[in-house]
């Protein structure tokens, strides 16, 4: 990673080969079987070639900005050829006006026809989250939506509530027991869909239909394989009103693919990319690393 995000500065991926090319799998390290056999799902159905046709040639994309001081913010929208911002907030260990100003550099970047998103990752309380999302839509001069304020479905839809700007879920989807909980407490204006977790390209289309809310697909920090089933969600969908996240390969030093998934114009274009040949011998070359993901598969194999 270029710059610590969520936590992490080495991201692990496995490769998956299949008749029609390769998937990508890579859960979280710290994800059980159960969360972890998704993922897999996902990463079967790309490397199958399963993928439903698409209605577009690109998908708009936003950028990501981690939780960087303001003049680093600056400097990454800048250079990013996109019109939306999504901006990291409620970094452990910083404070609301380091959000602030983040936020406003940003919005400089972007100009005044530019969006700004801010993504908390259910961090703040109810309380906490009202005050933060009046601070920062102030500060961006008006906020698209505010992205997981808070942690539960019950929690969301309180805020809701209680603020003007709108509202997206995203963990409150992924990593519920029954993503439509969202629907039924009216928690959410957007719902936020990231392919691995939700099982694949087919699994989330299903969701998008059912869940009855305007969808925004992001990315769960894949290399440009693990981006494409992304991508090739966002192409399916019937309506694609928001900028997706789906631009965050550049976060990456190093990735997989001969020609990076990287954003022209703001756009990522559809289909999936070639993997570079020396890029799967290094991947063979780590394996220690290949042993700890061979058990792994064989772990959310036994829970199958």
């Amino acid at each position: 990673m270029r710059t610590r995000f969520r936590g992490i500065t080495t991201r692990e991926v496995a490769l998956v080969e299949g008749p029609a090319g390769w998937g990508e799998w890579s859960p979280f390290l710290e994800y059980d079987a159960a969360e972890a056999a998704p993922w897999l799902a996902c990463a079967r159905e790309a490397a199958a070639g399963d993928w439903p046709a698409p209605r577009r040639t690109t998908v708009p994309v936003n950028v990501t900005v981690p939780a960087v001081g303001a003049e680093q913010a600056h400097a990454i929208v800048a250079s990013s050829g996109c019109r939306t911002a999504k901006v990291k907030v409620a970094e452990p260990g910083q404070m609301l006006s380091d959000d602030e100003a983040r936020v406003e550099a940003v919005r400089d970047a972007l100009g005044p026809r530019g969006a700004v998103r801010v993504d908390a990752n259910g961090a703040w309380s109810v309380d906490e989250a009202v005050a933060a999302v009046r601070a920062l839509d102030r500060a961006a001069g008006g906020l698209e939506y505010v992205e997981q304020p808070v942690a539960s479905v019950e929690d969301l839809a309180l805020v809701r509530r209680r603020v003007d700007v709108p509202v997206a879920a995203d963990e409150s989807i992924r990593r519920a027991a029954d993503p439509y909980r969202v629907r039924d407490l009216e928690a959410a204006d957007v719902a936020v869909l990231k392919v691995q977790p939700l099982g694949g390209v087919r699994a989330c289309l299903r969701i998008a239909e059912e869940i009855g809310l305007p969808v925004v697909v992001s990315s769960a920090l894949e290399t440009s394989v693990g981006i494409a089933a992304g991508v090739a969600l966002a192409a399916a969908l019937p309506e694609l009103p928001y900028a997706c996240g789906l631009a965050t390969v550049r976060l990456l030093t190093d990735d997989v693919a001969v020609s990076p998934l990287l954003p022209v114009d703001g756009a990522l274009a559809v289909g999936m990319p070639t993997v570079d040949a020396d890029a799967l011998d290094r991947l063979a070359a780590a394996a220690d690393r290949i042993v700890h993901w061979t058990e792994r598969l064989a772990e959310v194999e036994g829970r199958r």
